[in-house]
C-alpha cells in the first residue's frame, strides 16, 4: 500500500513525481485500511538531507503489505545546519517531543557525518541517545544506517568501531548467513550493496554480545545484524537506500575537493565504475589538470555522461528486505498485537546481554 502525504513535506510530490504511489491525506481517510506509522531519524548534512528522506521513504512505500505508510519524519539539535536547511527543517519537519506524544510503530534511524574520532563527543549524542531509550520502550522495531548502528552498538555495549585501513567505497557482493530468518524471506541469497565509511564493526564484536549475524560480504564484513528478540533492533553497516548515483554524487563530491586543494584524488568507488564509466572520468580528469593549469575554468563533470553506463544491483533486495521488516512490524503491532518486546538488554548489565 502507498505512503499517505499527511504533510506538506516536498519529498511526497518529489515521490510521486517518480512514479511512486502516493495517498492524499483525504483520501487515505475514506478507506478502511490500517496504518503503519513509520518514524524517520534523518542526521544527514544538510546536503545530503532531503535525498536521503526520499531514499527512505520510497523503500517503504515499495512494501506490498496491507497498511497506509505515515512517515514522521525529524532531527536532532546537535546537528551543523546551514540557515536554508534549518528553515527547510522547521517548516517540514515534525519535533522528536510530537514523535514521543504520537508513538509509532516502527523507527528508522540514519547515518551522520561525524567530526570527532569518539561518537560521545558528538553534540547529538545526548539527543540520540534520549530518542533509542524512548524507542526501546516504546517501538516495535528500529532500523539503523551505518553511523546511527555503530553510535548504538557503542551506546548499547560499549563496543568501539574500527577504523579501516582504507575507506570501505563501493558496491560490493554479499551473502546471506541466516537464509531462514523472517527479515531474509525470499531474498536472493547472494547480491550487492553500497558501502561508503571508514570504519566498521566486526563480525567478532558483534556475535560476543548475543547479536545474530544475517547478512556478510565476502571478505567478511557485516553488513546487517538483529538484537537477540531477533526484531527489535535491525543493523546496517551499508547503504542499500542508495540511489544507482548516489556514490557517482560522492566521488564527484570528492573529486571537486581534490581539483580545490582540500584532498588527495579519490580512487574510483570499487566495483561500480565499468570500462566505459572510467575512461570518461579519465577523460575529464585530464582535461581538469589542463584547464588548472592554464588558469582555466574546470570544465563540467560529465555526470550525465556516465551515469548511463551504471547498474542498480542492490535495490530489488533492499525492496525486499524492507518489505519481511515492515511486514514483521505489521505482523506484531495489528496481528498478534504485542506491545514492543524484551530486546534482551540489561540496562544493569554493564555488556547489555542478558
Amino acid at each position: 500500500m502507498p505512503l499517505v502525504a499527511h504533510t506538506p513535506l516536498p519529498s511526497f510530490e518529489r515521490l510521486k513525481q517518480r512514479g511512486q504511489e502516493v495517498l492524499a491525506l483525504d483520501r487515505a481517510l475514506t478507506q478502511d485500511i490500517r496504518e503503519l506509522h513509520i518514524g524517520l531519524l534523518n542526521m544527514m548534512p544538510d546536503a545530503a538531507l532531503d535525498i536521503t528522506e526520499r531514499q527512505f521513504m520510497r523503500l517503504v512505500g515499495n512494501s506490498n503489505q496491507i497498511a497506509q505508510f505515515y512517515v514522521h519524519v525529524f532531527s536532532l539539535p546537535g546537528l551543523q545546519r546551514g540557515p536554508e536547511t534549518q528553515d527547510y527543517i522547521e517548516t517540514f519537519y515534525t519535533t522528536f517531543e510530537q514523535v514521543r506524544d504520537d508513538g509509532l510503530d516502527a523507527l528508522i534511524i540514519t547515518g551522520a557525518n561525524v567530526s570527532n574520532p569518539s561518537l560521545e563527543r558528538e553534540a547529538f549524542w545526548t539527543p540520540l541517545t534520549e530518542v533509542i531509550d524512548w524507542a526501546r520502550e516504546n517501538v516495535t522495531s528500529t532500523l539503523c544506517s551505518c553511523l546511527s548502528t555503530h553510535a548504538l552498538m557503542k551506546y548499547f555495549y560499549q563496543i568501539d568501531r574500527v577504523k579501516r585501513d582504507s575507506k570501505k567505497w563501493g558496491v560490493f557482493e554479499h551473502r546471506v548467513t541466516q537464509p531462514t530468518h523472517p527479515l531474509l524471506r525470499e531474498i536472493n541469497t547472494r547480491f550487492d550493496v553500497p558501502h561508503s565509511r571508514w570504519n566498521a564493526i566486526t563480525r567478532e564484536q558483534i556475535e560476543d554480545v548475543g547479536l545474530t549475524v544475517l547478512i556478510q560480504s565476502f571478505d567478511g564484513e557485516v553488513h546487517m545484524a538483529v538484537s537477540p528478540d531477533q526484531l527489535r533492533m535491525v543493523y546496517f553497516q551499508g547503504h542499500p537506500e542508495y540511489d544507482i548515483n548516489s556514490l557517482l554524487k560522492e566521488y564527484k563530491r570528492d573529486l571537486m575537493l581534490y581539483f580545490a586543494g582540500k584532498a588527495e584524488q579519490p580512487p574510483y568507488p570499487e566495483n561500480y565504475f565499468p570500462v566505459e564509466a572510467r575512461e570518461i572520468a579519465d577523460r575529464y580528469i585530464r582535461h581538469a589538470h589542463l584547464a588548472l593549469e592554464n588558469g582555466d575554468t574546470l570544465p563540467i563533470f560529465p555526470e550525465d555522461a556516465i551515469l548511463p553506463h551504471l547498474d542498480n544491483t542492490w535495490g530489488d533486495t533492499a525492496k525486499a528486505i524492507f518489505n519481511n521488516w515492515l511486514g514483521s512490524v505489521y505482523q506484531v503491532t495489528h496481528v498478534e498485537r504485542k506491545k514492543p518486546f524484551d530486546d534482551g538488554i540489561d540496562p544493569n548489565d554493564p555488556l547489555g546481554v542478558l
